[in-house]
Formats: structure tokens, sequence, C-alpha cells
């Protein structure tokens, strides 16, 4: 073999050897500082305007509009956890838990998994169903393995998490 190609053989070896090396401080990096939560402003459904919809009165004011009587459970409220506080304003689209940033409630849970379980609603009420989760997820103290129907004030846990539906 001549020169130049042992050369040429060792500085590819050693270019893939630096990316073995990178590759291993990035999978690293990710492990220690876990994901990166993005902080979310609330937008009206469908991200029209807030006003978009609302009945104008001669004035050029908004009309009141009577309130809509909604049965059921209308927030989600983390009672435990790293995000105790936290609600969310259940409307008529599921809510993923996990820790993917493309997560509804992006939870900062080791013991959660990235998709991790579902509220969802379906026949007028609010179930919940684990998405094949190492650790599972807990309807008051029952592991579940098929969608539950969950009722208001009944806790949900996810990892260390625990979650309620209020009215």
């Amino acid at each position: 073999m001549s020169e130049l190609t042992l050369t040429l053989l060792r500085l590819g070896f050693l270019a893939l050897l630096w990316l073995l090396v990178l590759s291993i401080l990035a999978v690293l990096r990710r492990d220690l500082f876990g994901t990166r939560i993005a902080r979310r402003t609330p937008r009206p459904a469908g991200g029209a305007p807030a006003t978009a919809g609302v009945p104008v009165a001669a004035a050029g004011k908004p009309a009141r509009r009577a309130p809509e009587p909604r049965p059921g459970p209308r927030t989600l409220v983390v009672t435990d956890g790293s995000l105790r506080g936290t609600t969310l304003t259940l409307g008529q689209a599921p809510v993923l838990i996990g820790r993917a940033p493309e997560s509804t409630l992006v939870l900062d849970d080791d013991f959660a998994s990235a998709r991790h379980a579902r509220i969802y609603p379906q026949d007028g009420g609010w179930f919940v169903e684990d998405l094949g989760s190492t650790n599972g997820t807990f309807v008051g103290s029952t592991r579940i393995d098929d969608p539950i129907r969950l009722d208001a004030g009944v806790p949900v846990r996810v990892g260390r998490t625990v979650l309620e539906l209020r009215r």
C-alpha cells in the first residue's frame, strides 16, 4: 500500500472516532440535562384572534353572550410533582402527557415516558389511557392497561406527577 493511501485511511478512521465521541457526548448531555421545556402561551382554538366570532353591539362594544353550560370537568390540575399548581383548561382536544416536547403537558419527571398517557373526551366524559409507558399510569391506586373513564377528583399518577380533573 502506498503511503498516501495509508495516511488517508488513518485520517478517515480518526474522523470516525471523533464522530463516535461527539455522538456519545450528545447522548450524555441529553440524559444529564433532560428535555428542554419550552414556555407556551395559550392560543384560542384554531389560532384565530381572541375577538373573532364575538358578536358586536351597535355601539361597537362586544355584546354579552350567555354562558354555555358545560357538564363535567373543565380543568386538569397538577396536584403533586414538579409542576404542582399547573392547570390546563380542557376543550375538545386530547391532552398528551409525557416528557416529549410535543406533549400538551410536558413533564420533567424521570419516571415518565416520552409519550406516557393521554386524556381524551368521549361520549360526554373524559377517559385516560396508558400509551405503553414503562412505569405505568395509575388511577387511584390501580394500574390501568385499558382506557378508563375519569371522574372529577380522582387522582391520576404519571411517574411522580399526580393529576386531577376538576369542574
